[in-house]
């Protein structure tokens, strides 16, 4: 595992997709049995690319989500290594009955990939905002769920998924983020990965909540506060050993994800210092509300999740140490 931050704080030109198919392609490069299923939105990804170069290897299902995810399992079991994208509400609620049991019950290697999470559904709004997606996973025994930040970490960790032997869920950001990570970083699932050592609080973010908590740190630093953060990439399985670390050499932790903070990688976290190191938490993310439409800046701030947001939740914390 090696990476190099970026550091701008810059949006990158490109799409975060593309590190999705610039990913998937290289692996449909190296083997055939690895496939590709659309759900009608082949133009939303540039599925395009894949379909030209593997026509063989590319499906489209139509609008019928769960039966897509049936056939992804179905292909599983034949002893393909299926990836299949939709958008994140129908990749999540839409699909789960056949998700947990054809694909995580039967223990097959489905991939499925969904995109726009959270707030950067934007202009789709409240029924194509998926603040709860992650939550569904997580409930899914042996199942790997992924919160990708940026371009390279997608191209990074679409490439490690396709190696796990079971069901995983990982969201993409379409386009509009920030670039976090210079091109051909690594990274290890299951493996958060420490991006500034501080002594007063952790922060631990994941996904369009890791360029803020950097700016956060930032921030707080020219205010004398030491702040540790740490992009936690996979919310399951959880790097239990590096949360039980900063909790007992900070003493208190700040989370920030772009989901519903009641089920997503905040409750998990909580669950894992409950159990090992009991210090003060605070949860940045969505709070007990639905989606609704409008630009993507205008919803991190209306729903509290910009750098300021986490900067208040970090002297909040410390003040309960």
């Amino acid at each position: 595992m090696s990476f190099v931050l970026d550091g701008k704080h810059e949006k990158d030109k490109r799409a975060c997709r593309d590190g999705y198919i610039d990913a998937v392609l290289e692996l449909m490069d190296a083997d055939k049995k690895v496939v590709h299923i659309d759900c009608d939105l082949k133009g939303c990804i540039n599925v395009g690319r894949l379909d030209k170069a593997h026509p063989d290897q590319v499906y489209n299902a139509g609008i019928a989500e769960a039966n897509a995810v049936g056939i992804a399992s179905g292909m599983a079991a034949s002893g393909l290594t299926p990836f299949i994208h939709t958008f994140g509400i129908f990749a999540s609620r839409r699909v789960f009955d056949q998700a947990f049991l054809s694909a995580g019950y039967s223990e097959w290697p489905v991939h499925i990939v969904g995109s726009d999470p959270g707030v950067t559904a934007a202009f789709n709004g409240a029924t194509h905002m998926p603040f709860e997606d992650c939550a569904l996973y997580l409930s899914v025994p042996n199942a790997t769920v992924v919160d990708p930040a940026d371009y390279a970490q997608c191209y990074a960790l679409t490439k490690e998924l396709a190696k796990v032997p079971t069901i995983t869920y990982q969201r993409l950001i379409r386009k509009g983020f920030v670039k976090v990570y210079e091109d051909g970083s690594e990274f290890e699932l299951g493996k958060g990965v420490t991006l500034r050592d501080g002594s007063d609080v952790t922060i631990i973010a994941s996904g369009i909540m890791v360029d803020k908590a950097l700016q956060a740190e930032e921030a707080l630093k020219e205010e004398g506060i030491s702040a540790r953060v740490i992009d936690m990439h996979t919310w399951k399985p959880l790097d239990e050993e590096l949360i039980i670390k900063a909790a007992k050499e900070t003493g208190a932790i700040v989370t920030a994800e772009n989901h519903q903070v009641s089920c997503g990688l905040g409750s998990a976290i909580a669950n894992v210092l409950a159990q090992n190191c009991l210090v003060p938490q605070e949860f940045v993310g969505i709070q007990n509300r639905y989606g609704q439409v409008g630009p993507q800046d205008f919803l991190e701030k209306e729903y509290n999740l910009m750098p300021e947001d986490i900067v208040a939740a970090v002297k909040k914390v410390i003040a309960r140490k």
